[in-house]
């Protein structure tokens, strides 16, 4: 499989998955001619810099689209307009129309279109999606999840401006597959600089509530950590992460029931890797698509409600 990928920033983690399989073959483009081939060459890629080649090549199966959010439903719609399959990260688009559009033009096209919800193939995750579908441990009555990090990512901001659609929507999903879409959500908000803040969000349902927490106030020996505490009516799971610049977690699940504690056993896997693993066993007909553009509009409504919020501000007094 011929895999265009745009762009050479993020694009690196998927460009580190495909440089470890014999199946595909990847051009990554990029707007600057020697960053893209320096880039490039560290995986054993071509690089190009006419990103309208990976539209108008025939030979590209898949678009991998690693660009920055505003362009992220305008480049998937060209995908399918030129009759390929397209991966994009998330979120799928900045605004619910444009969402919309993408997810009817993937409906009419006979392609495939999927966005990168990793979060969906994380271990921990799992756990917990299974633990509601099945009701393992009863009713889930209460989820929190906090993700606090430091800057890792040199350049990256993680500021009020970018932390909903950058760093709570992953966590934003996983509350809508468990719970739905919120009654209520309240939003608090600090903010060190322009790069730096905090945010909660409090979400009510009927008969249960979550809450999200996200940061980048910490120092760079924090590093990253991140987790969930599921309280159910029958038991509890606890999940503890922490994650590096590679952005492979590593951690544990423990559900707390009656009859004492137990950490559960999961698969040991790369997140991203898993991802496109899916993706292409779609493309090669083997499973159905979990990651379609379908299935994350309500996440992103209830992202993009938090990012009008955080914006408008409920911040707390220094």
């Amino acid at each position: 499989m011929k895999i265009a990928l745009l762009g050479t920033g993020f694009g690196q983690a998927h460009a580190a998955v495909y440089a470890d399989r014999a199946d595909v073959e990847v051009v990554m483009f990029g707007r600057d001619p020697d960053k893209t081939a320096a880039v490039a060459g560290r995986f054993g890629f071509a690089s190009a810099t006419d990103p309208d080649a990976a539209f108008e090549d025939g030979s590209f199966d898949l678009v991998d689209i690693c660009l920055p959010i505003g362009l992220h439903a305008e480049y998937v719609l060209r995908a399918l307009q030129a009759g390929k399959h397209a991966l994009v990260e998330l979120p799928l688009a900045d605004n619910l129309a444009d969402a919309q559009r993408v997810v009817e033009a993937a409906e009419r096209s006979g392609k495939q279109v999927f966005v990168d919800m990793f979060e969906r193939f994380i271990p921990a995750n799992r756990a917990l999606f299974d633990a509601v579908r099945d009701s393992t441990y009863g009713r889930l009555e209460q989820l929190t999840l906090w993700n606090l990090t430091a800057h890792l990512w040199p350049g990256a901001s993680l500021g009020l401006a970018v932390l909903p659609l950058e760093a709570m929507h992953s966590d934003l999903d996983i509350i809508t597959r468990t719970l739905g879409l919120p009654r209520r959500a309240e939003v608090t908000t600090v903010a060190r600089d322009d790069h730096s803040a905090s945010i909660e969000a409090t979400l009510s349902f009927d008969g249960a509530f979550a809450r999200d927490s996200v940061s980048s106030l910490m120092p760079m020996s924090w590093g990253a950590r991140g987790g969930y505490t599921a309280t159910f009516t029958g038991g509890v799971l606890d999940s503890t992460s922490t994650m590096g610049f590679d952005g492979k977690p590593t951690g544990a699940v423990t559900a707390y029931t009656a009859d004492g504690a137990r950490e559960l056993e999961l698969p040991p896997a790369d997140q991203y890797a898993a991802m496109i693993d899916h993706v292409l066993a779609v493309l090669r007909g083997e499973t159905g698509n979990q990651i379609t553009p379908a299935s994350t509009l309500d996440a992103l409504e209830l992202t993009l409600d938090i990012d009008r919020k955080a914006r408008r501000g409920n911040p707390v007094s220094p």
